[in-house]
């Protein structure tokens, strides 16, 4: 199979699609495939199979908002399109952004079938401009993304039945979908090992993502400095964005402990994880949080926010493990709980990881590689028509 994958955000490895890119890149060359992939990263010119965009210039205020997030945005040019694309059996667009509209139109037009990725909600962007809680603004949102590829697209690849629910409501319509996983990496899996001599006595939490407004860390660190255990607890958030000045202002005045932020390598991640005693999850919107299933895979007990625009609530197996979304006094209390009832969270802890070798990375990478396969023949079968 011939795949182009158009990334019209792709970088660094900071944030789920772009994890989610690089994972299913890897697979199917591992799989044989040729996979050319389409990005705006300068650092990647010149690099085998990779063809690169002219950077999208939106204005200083938007640039600045993509900037401090770490993302360069793609723009399109049809030339470097076509030679990604003109032997492709089938192009694959992760996401429904700037470029997207031109690039599918384009692309069908050539007589080469497209797949679309639902990797952002809208919320992740109406966040941007204060309006995230403004049904009418994620409405007219989610029929932007339709606009812009889904309407073009033979298939939809959704990560979550959650998200695939919400879209196809907002559209009134059902899609040809396939609800994949984008799967959790082997190599998280338990590993338990002591304390760094810092942290012996201190008992570890621990997020992971990217540090956004909708991501909603201020109800995490409101928890621990309600926290009955407030001089004990240790918090690590492993990530980086644009409310990391604001994270550290309120921990400099409100915690005992400082958290430990950074965005941590692979390794150094996997030591964390193994090493703390609670994952919690405070993030109000989020299509699939792999970070979490990372964790509950290394045997980590998760406290998610139950929020209705967040999918990472059904990884959740128990009442214990949910806490009222934006309520960092529940919160509190069920961090306390896990603290005073370690029994109880240990026979969990079991229970998640059975739970988690459902989202084998590589099973979900063949459910992808089986996706481009079968509408690759219906897209034969329609043109014999």
């Amino acid at each position: 199979m011939n795949i182009t994958i158009i990334c019209e955000v792709f970088g660094e490895a900071n944030n789920g699609t772009t994890i989610a890119a690089i994972n299913l890149i890897n697979f199917l060359k591992k799989q044989g495939h040729n996979v050319k992939v389409v990005c705006p990263d300068e650092d990647k010119r010149g690099l085998e199979g990779y063809y690169i965009l002219p950077k999208q210039n939106l204005g200083a205020l938007i640039n600045w908002r993509i900037r401090v997030n770490d993302i360069v945005l793609a723009k399109f040019d049809r030339k470097t399109i076509y030679e990604a694309v003109k032997d492709a059996d089938i192009v694959h667009v992760m996401l429904p952004l700037f470029i997207s509209r031109r690039t599918t139109k384009y692309i069908t037009s050539l007589g080469i079938p497209v797949t679309g990725g639902f990797h952002a909600q809208a919320e992740n962007f109406t966040n941007q401009v204060g309006m995230q809680n403004v049904k009418l603004a994620n409405k007219l949102m989610y029929h932007w993304y339709d606009g812009n590829i889904f309407r073009r697209a033979q298939a939809i690849h959704y990560p979550t039945q959650f998200i695939r629910d919400i879209f196809e409501n907002e559209m009134g319509r059902k899609t040809n979908g396939y609800v994949i996983s984008n799967g959790v990496n082997k190599i998280f899996k338990p590993n338990p090992g002591p304390k760094p001599e810092q942290f012996k006595d201190k008992y570890c939490i621990l997020f992971t993502g990217r540090l956004s407004a909708e991501k909603s860390h201020t109800v995490l660190l409101e928890a621990v400095h309600k926290s009955k255990y407030n001089d004990r607890i240790q918090l690590f958030l492993a990530g980086n964005g644009r409310t990391e000045k604001a994270i550290r202002k309120y921990s400099n005045k409100n915690l005992v402990n400082q958290p430990v932020i950074d965005f941590f390598s692979r390794e150094k991640l996997l030591e964390i994880i193994n090493f703390c005693d609670l994952y919690c999850h405070p993030a109000e919107v989020e299509i699939e949080a792999i970070a979490c299933l990372e964790a509950i895979s290394c045997g980590l007990v998760p406290v998610i926010a139950n929020s209705p625009k967040c999918a990472t609530k059904n990884f959740a197996i128990d009442e214990r493990s949910l806490f009222k979304v934006n309520d960092s006094t529940d919160l509190a209390r069920k961090i306390d709980y896990f603290i005073e009832h370690p029994e109880e969270k240990a026979e969990l802890s079991r229970k998640y990881l059975e739970e988690s070798v459902n989202y084998d990375q590589d099973e979900c990478m063949r459910q992808m590689e089986e996706m481009f396969l079968n509408e690759i023949e219906k897209f034969k079968k329609k043109k014999l028509v």
